[in-house]
């Protein structure tokens, strides 16, 4: 564990140092939440190895960077409403959480995170891992798909999706409060531009920031049908 905490700290040193991160507000949220968490056993590790890692069914946990970048894009603070696309192992979505519903607040004062999972078996996956982690009561894990989004708690004050799309899905922009953020990987299946999305007053404003990997996003607007 000690050499997990090492690594740890020459991660967030590094990433400070590039301009990875800016905020005093991710770089908390980044240094509480344990990715070793929500990493397979055998990568336990690699956990701060600034690099993706398999989580099964040709899925991965980003890189702990595209964590940190998603973070800061978005803008997070207490008290907003996300629904992320994408839960994979949970990891991403305890960071925005930590940002969100912050233990430090009273609970009236907290936000709340879904995450939207196609993968049954990782629906389970992230759920255990964020009950491990102590967020299962700041994120809600459901098994559906995605691009669909979940007008049951619409409208949201920000949307991050997690796996590349050819465009963005139509359910997620209706979704989207006015004055919301999305984030999006957009392009081919293998590689995109990360872009930012911004709803005022009802018109869509787009921002590409930069080049990305993503794996695709599955379901009626992915790549794939499932």
């Amino acid at each position: 564990m000690d050499k997990l905490v090492e690594a740890k700290e020459r991660l967030i040193k590094y990433y400070i140092r590039s301009g990875i991160l800016k905020s005093e507000e991710v770089i908390k949220a980044f240094k509480k939440v344990p990715r070793e968490v929500f990493v397979l056993p055998e990568y336990i590790n690699q956990a701060y190895s600034d690099v993706p890692l398999p989580i099964g069914y040709g899925q991965t946990i980003s890189a702990p960077h595209m964590v940190c970048m998603y973070a800061e894009y978005l803008r997070l603070k207490p008290g907003l409403k996300v629904l992320e696309i994408g839960a994979g192992s949970g990891y991403n979505a305890a960071v925005m959480a930590e940002m969100v519903s912050p233990s430090h607040l009273p609970r009236e004062k907290w936000g709340h995170v879904y995450s939207l999972e196609i993968v049954p078996e990782l629906c389970e996956f992230a759920r255990v891992n964020l009950r491990r982690a102590g967020y299962d009561d700041r994120v809600t894990v459901i098994c559906r798909d995605g691009g669909l989004g979940f007008p049951e708690k619409a409208p949201f004050d920000r949307i991050a999706i997690t796996a590349a799309a050819p465009n963005i899905p139509p359910p997620l922009i209706e979704q989207l409060s006015d004055k919301g953020a999305l984030l999006i990987p957009l392009g081919s299946s293998f590689f995109q531009r990360l872009v930012l999305v911004k709803k005022v007053k009802r018109e869509i404003v787009r921002d590409e920031l930069s080049s990305v990997a993503f794996v695709p996003l599955k379901g009626k607007y992915g790549w794939t049908m499932t």
